[in-house]
């Protein structure tokens, strides 16, 4: 961490010198490399030296990395033709390889074989479990290795922190260990080094023919809550769960306790077909967490597994039902699907919906750019869903390329400059596109909240609308288009289903392998059961000194409207 310095030189352990030099017959310069390799340098690719070699027989290449915890790994890159003889790797090279923390890789990824050194990971993101109330048994996909899948490791690792910085002039610098949600040294979460990685395990915990699980999703409506829904229902299917014992609870959270909106069973063929339709097959709703009425009816009905499909307040809620059911002894895995159209959940590389919402906030942008070129001295004004986050504006207005002023709540506008900046725009291209995030340009004084927690803001796309009507008195054609229901209520793109698939089969897993307490998600592109209450802290937001922000910007040349 900064300052940085350059560890001193480590020597090799003998286990990888000995496969290095086993590994290494044949190669040009091999003695040198392995002498190379013995100074143990901290970081560099070592070839023969001297000269360059074609590309049939070239220099073999020893990359060898130490890190913080003193750990030395090596990999090797054999040159030449793919019909070269391959040494078979025995036991006794991957029970080396692992001491030493070696870097594998193949056609199909890379990896780091985990070392067998547990300080190397105490430093680690824990998600609570409900193990000790459990029977472990073996999964009833290891007859056929999941399908020759494999299965994911318990002391399986994530890096949390995937960059290191040359100085603290380095943008993010300041906020090294940790993840920034308001953009200055004040908002900085420090973080472990590591996250639990997501996946099916050799060993569960729970007899799938006794899991009763139940579904609800709440809050407002996203892309792909149907996704999720169905693929929690096909995966609880695949591990032997009975169709019978899969509830969806029916409009949100108050549906544990509402007598009027009794759960529905949730089969296999009710299930089928719902990706293609927007919305929720369940229904949702805000707020109505009565959790303790929530934790009888989970010990009621004999639930033991929970999936809370939500955003900050959904998971929340899942967080403080786990810990009422821990309160009250009853076991249930109680597991949380990041759903936030906003993508405002901290940590997650993006919430599912998203993706879509951005696809679809585009064509907005996109049409009132045809409506402002098409007049003398258009505005096309669009309105963008994000209370607290401009993802959204940001990205929409980035992809779409058309988008003259960007305004999101993370950073501060004065009302005259802006005016002042459309004015110089309309003179130089004859009209202007304003993106804006719906919680741009508020109060920092309200405190008014709906019943999920989220601050009840004034319509700024109205405010903006008269502010541009009275200062340009006539003498711009303004169209102001707010999609934002439109957006809410469409189906998943292609990739977004993708994800949804991928978290609600996380969340399924998860469950069975005893965690609790956790959301299942993606973290620096690779899936992860983060804590909720981690994730719950703060809203994610959009950094203003951060290289995203700064691209838009630079693209479409706004000025500090501050």
């Amino acid at each position: 961490r900064p300052p940085f310095t350059r560890p001193a030189p480590i020597p090799i352990p003998r286990q990888v010198l000995s496969m290095l030099s086993s590994s290494m017959l044949g190669c040009p310069g091999a003695a040198a490399q392995r002498s190379a390799a013995q100074l143990g340098r901290p970081l560099g690719l070592i070839s023969s030296p001297g000269r360059m070699l074609p590309a049939s027989n070239g220099p073999c290449c020893v990359s060898v990395r130490s890190s913080r915890h003193k750990r030395v790994t090596a990999r090797v890159a054999k040159p030449g033709p793919q019909d070269t003889p391959k040494k078979s790797m025995t036991s006794l090279d991957r029970a080396s390889m692992a001491d030493a923390g070696v870097y594998v890789s193949t056609p199909y990824g890379a990896g780091r074989i985990g070392s067998r050194d547990e300080e190397l990971f105490d430093d680690i993101l824990d998600v609570a479990d409900v193990r000790d109330a459990l029977i472990a048994r073996d999964s009833p996909f290891i007859n056929n290795d999941n399908m020759g899948g494999g299965f994911v490791g318990d002391n399986d690792r994530i890096r949390l922190h995937t960059v290191e910085f040359e100085s603290n002039e380095s943008a993010g610098a300041f906020c090294a260990d940790g993840l920034v949600t308001q953009g200055d040294e004040d908002s900085c979460i420090l973080l472990p080094e590591w996250a639990i990685r997501a996946g099916p395990r050799k060993t569960i915990y729970f007899d799938p023919q006794e899991v009763v699980a139940a579904v609800v999703t709440c809050g407002g409506l996203c892309p792909g809550l149907n996704d999720v829904v169905q693929n929690i229902v096909y995966t609880l299917h695949d591990y032997g769960v009975p169709e019978d014992n899969i509830l969806g609870i029916k409009y949100g959270l108050r549906g544990f306790y509402e007598r009027s909106d009794k759960p529905i069973t949730l089969t296999t063929k009710l299930v089928n077909g719902i990706h293609l339709k927007g919305g929720t097959m369940l229904g949702t709703s805000r707020g109505g967490a009565n959790i303790t009425e929530i934790v009888k009816r989970i010990d009621l009905w004999g639930l033991n597994m929970v999936f809370v499909i939500g955003g900050n307040g959904g998971n929340a809620a899942a967080h403080a039902i786990a810990q009422e059911c821990e309160a009250q002894g009853v076991t249930c895995a109680v597991i949380g699907v990041p759903k936030s159209i906003d993508n405002d959940i901290l940590l997650v590389d993006r919430c599912f919906g998203f993706e879509t919402a951005v696809e679809e906030a585009q064509r907005a942008l996109l049409a009132a750019k045809v409506e402002a070129r098409s007049a003398y001295h258009g505005l096309g004004l669009v309105k963008l869903m994000g209370r607290q986050s401009g993802f959204i504006a940001m990205q929409a207005s980035m992809a779409s390329g058309v988008v003259d002023v960007c305004l999101i709540p993370e950073i501060p506008f004065n009302m005259e400059k802006l005016c002042q900046f459309v004015s110089k725009v309309f003179q130089q291209q004859g009209h202007c596109v304003v993106c804006v995030a719906e919680g741009a340009g508020q109060s920092d004084a309200v405190t008014e909240t709906d019943a999920s927690g989220n601050p009840v803001l004034t319509d700024i796309g109205i405010v903006l609308r008269n502010e541009f009507k009275k200062f340009f008195k006539g003498d711009a054609d303004i169209k102001y288009i707010d999609p934002t229901y439109m957006i809410r209520a469409i189906p998943t793109t292609a990739n977004d289903r993708v994800y949804c698939k991928v978290l609600g089969q996380q969340a399924v897993h998860a469950a069975f392998a005893g965690f609790t307490d956790c959301t299942s998600a993606m973290v620096n592109t690779h899936y992860v059961y983060l804590p909720i209450e981690t994730i719950i802290q703060a809203p994610r937001r959009v950094n203003p000194r951060g290289r995203r922000w700064n691209r838009l910007v630079t693209a479409i040349r706004q000025p500090d409207l501050a």
